[in-house]
C-alpha cells in the first residue's frame, strides 16, 4: 500500500508546483509587459539640498508664460515619517502638469541622498495611484538629479512606470570631487549598478558655467562626471554647458536658456531655437 501511495503523493506534489509554477510565470509576464501610456503624463521636479517644495516656482512661471497653453503645479514634501504634505494643484486636463517632490530632511551627503531616493519612491507609488499615471518625464536640480538617478537604478523596476526624458541641472555626480580618477563612493556605486536605468531613457545633462570650471557651487568636472554613468545604458544621453548671465548654481533652473531647454528637449516645443551660449555634446 505505501509503495503505491509515495509515488501518487510524489506525483500530486509536482502537479501542485507546475500548477504554482505556471502561475507564477504568468503573473510575471504580465508585469514585464507594460500597459498603454495614460493620458496624463507629468513633469516631475526634483529639488536639491536645502531647497523646498518651492523651488520651481520661478522656472515653471516661465515655462507657462512661453507657452500657449500653462500647466498646473503641485507641490508635494515627503516627511521623515512618510507622510505627503501638498500645496498647489493637480489639472488631470492638462497633459504635462508639473508635481515637485521635495523633502523634508533636504541635508546634504551621500547617505541623505540615499534617504531621499527611498522617499521619493515612496511618494511616485502613492502620486501615481492617486493621479492616475504610469508614465512621466523628471527634472532634478543639483543634487535632485542625484536623487533621480539613484531611485532609477534601486526602485524604478520595482513599478510599473515608464520614464521618458530625464534632465538634470548642475547635478554634482562626483560630488566637489575635479578629478575623476579621484571617484567618490556615490559615484563608483552610481557607476556599479549603471546597468538597470532604463534601456529608451533619453538623458539630458546640464551644467552651468561662466569659465568652464564652476557654477560657483558645484565642478564642471562633476557634472560631466554623469556619462560614466548614463552613456550606453541610456538610449540617449546628451551633456549640455550653459556659459553667459545668470548661471551661478542656484540661478540654474530659471535661466532663460535652460528653460527654453526645457521647452525643447522635455516639453517638446519644436519652435525653440538653440542660441551661440548653449553647446550640446552628444
Amino acid at each position: 500500500m505505501l509503495k503505491w501511495l509515495r509515488p501518487l503523493v510524489l506525483l500530486l506534489l509536482i502537479g501542485l508546483l507546475g500548477i504554482f509554477g505556471l502561475r507564477w510565470t504568468q503573473q510575471n509576464m504580465r508585469n514585464a509587459i507594460p500597459s498603454a501610456n495614460s493620458r496624463v503624463s507629468p513633469i516631475i521636479l526634483v529639488p536639491g539640498s536645502s531647497a523646498t517644495q518651492e523651488r520651481f516656482d520661478a522656472m515653471v512661471n516661465e515655462l507657462n508664460n512661453k507657452t500657449k497653453t500653462t500647466s498646473s503645479l503641485l507641490k508635494v514634501t515627503v516627511h521623515t515619517d512618510n507622510h505627503l504634505s501638498y500645496s498647489g494643484t493637480f489639472e488631470p486636463g492638462r497633459s504635462h502638469p508639473y508635481i515637485v517632490i521635495a523633502f523634508e530632511n533636504n541635508d546634504d551627503g551621500y547617505s541623505n541622498i540615499k534617504k531621499q531616493a527611498a522617499w521619493f519612491n515612496h511618494a511616485m507609488t502613492i502620486l501615481s495611484t492617486r493621479y492616475h499615471f504610469n508614465h512621466f518625464s523628471a527634472i532634478g536640480h543639483s543634487n535632485g538629479g542625484l536623487v533621480l538617478t539613484r531611485y532609477l537604478e534601486k526602485y524604478f523596476n520595482q513599478q510599473k512606470m515608464r520614464i521618458n526624458t530625464l534632465m538634470t541641472i548642475a547635478s554634482p555626480y562626483n560630488f566637489s570631487e575635479t578629478n575623476i580618477d579621484k571617484r567618490t563612493q556615490m559615484l563608483t556605486d552610481l557607476i556599479h549598478d549603471n546597468k538597470k536605468i532604463p534601456s529608451n531613457l533619453v538623458m539630458y545633462s546640464v551644467a552651468g558655467t561662466e569659465n568652464y570650471n564652476n557654477d560657483g557651487t558645484v565642478p564642471f568636472a562633476s557634472v560631466e562626471a554623469g556619462k560614466y554613468i548614463f552613456q550606453k545604458q541610456a538610449k540617449n544621453y546628451t551633456q549640455i554647458t550653459v556659459t553667459g548671465e545668470d548661471t551661478t548654481h542656484h540661478d540654474l533652473p530659471q535661466n532663460g536658456e535652460i528653460v527654453s531647454l526645457i521647452q525643447q528637449y522635455v516639453l517638446h516645443i519644436s519652435d525653440t531655437k538653440q542660441r551661440p551660449d548653449v553647446n550640446v555634446r552628444h
